[in-house]
């Protein structure tokens, strides 16, 4: 049975080995291996662990996925949702949105973003009550959506 559990420090390794397997379907959509998931450091992982909310889903003793966020003024920042390939499409995502939401009660509004072409992502966030606010493009290769969903 998977748990989600609060991140440590100590887990930013595997969380960061998770996000960039993870992340390489979205690098070979767009045909950029240079994104910035992909180019995250372990200190840079650290830090999130630290300064942002950080969320583990652990399946015996392997964390299948994570997602951050931070609250700024009425606003939840989520980034990152990951989970690993061969445990997708099993709820495991949907059960780290509501939680990450969850830890967040007072912000009038989450915020999160994914790729245009990221049709699985764009799917799950709509069933979750996201609704498309922004697009940008950020090369050729890259355009980003933007979805917003007001909390209860």
């Amino acid at each position: 049975m998977t748990q989600i559990l609060p991140a440590e420090v100590t887990d930013a390794a595997e969380i960061l080995a998770l996000q960039r397997l993870a992340y390489q379907s979205e690098a070979e959509l767009y045909q950029d291996y240079g994104i910035p998931p992909l180019r995250q450091t372990l200190d840079e992982m650290e830090d999130d662990c630290r300064t942002q909310t950080v969320l583990k889903a652990v399946d015996g003793d392997a964390i299948v996925g994570s997602v951050r966020a931070y609250a700024d003024g009425g606003v939840c920042t989520i980034g990152r949702l990951v989970v690993h390939p061969d445990r997708q499409r099993r709820g495991i995502g949907t059960a780290l949105m509501a939680r990450i939401e969850a830890l967040f009660p007072q912000v009038e509004r989450y915020e999160l973003f994914t790729g245009a072409r990221s049709e699985g992502n764009l799917r799950l966030y709509r069933r979750l009550g996201y609704v498309p606010t922004e697009t940008r493009v950020l090369s050729e290769r890259v355009t980003l959506v933007f979805l917003s969903k007001p909390a209860a």
